[in-house]
């Protein structure tokens, strides 16, 4: 399957959704757009990024990564992005120390924002670019009462609606023991559902 590079055209945020942020990708040679949904977190460390002036008083996370990684002559070559499933990406750095390639998964945001670190390029395979990607426009356009709307978020409020939709209403977990907050909690990590997860941990941390 051929590879398509692409670039970060930017991060949009939710109006309607407070802490949505869409991370923009944008098709190098073409015209089209991958939206992904990703976490405050994971959009606060990307724009620090690619800002480049800004420079926090104590290493993020993934600045901790990348001093690791320098440290031990680990060099992230390039992130591709080659799986999606039920609207989740899957990410893959691949890594090199010695002249020995590796390849190692990771959350999409983590990737890219590790792949801005290292000046690494961002792949996805075409076919995921034709299921996914979409043509954005990137021009201001007015509402029906006539104030100028921004599509990014437009964009935005139609994924968060899109990704919330299964999942609500969010489920009460007052009624669950502790064993069965932990048994959910363990499910939501593997499945990868963070903002599950972060509920039922804040339900145990409120009995402890």
């Amino acid at each position: 399957m051929s590879l398509v590079r692409l670039n970060i055209k930017g991060i949009s945020y939710s109006q309607t959704q407070n802490g949505a942020y869409a991370l923009i990708l944008n098709e190098v040679d073409g015209d089209r757009k991958l939206p992904i949904v990703i976490g405050a977190f994971e959009a606060q460390s990307i724009a620090i990024a690619l800002e480049k002036e800004i420079r926090p008083p104590r290493p993020l996370t993934h600045d901790l990564f990348k001093n690791f990684a320098d440290r031990f002559d680990i060099v992230v070559k390039q992130v591709i992005i080659h799986k999606l499933v039920d609207g989740v990406f899957y990410s893959s750095l691949i890594c090199e120390r010695d002249k020995i390639e590796e390849i190692i998964d990771a959350r999409t945001s983590d990737a890219i924002a590790l792949a801005l670190r290292f000046d690494a390029p961002i792949f996805t395979y075409k076919n995921i670019l034709d299921k996914a990607g979409i043509y954005l426009k990137v021009n201001p356009t007015k509402d029906e009462d006539g104030e100028e709307t921004n599509e990014d978020s437009i964009l935005v409020d139609d994924l968060v609606a899109s990704e919330l939709e299964p999942n609500a209403p969010r489920e009460n977990y007052t009624s669950k023991t502790l064993e069965e907050l932990q048994n959910l909690l363990d499910e939501a990590v593997a499945n990868e559902d963070y903002e599950k997860a972060a509920h039922i941990r804040d339900e145990i941390s409120k009995r402890q």
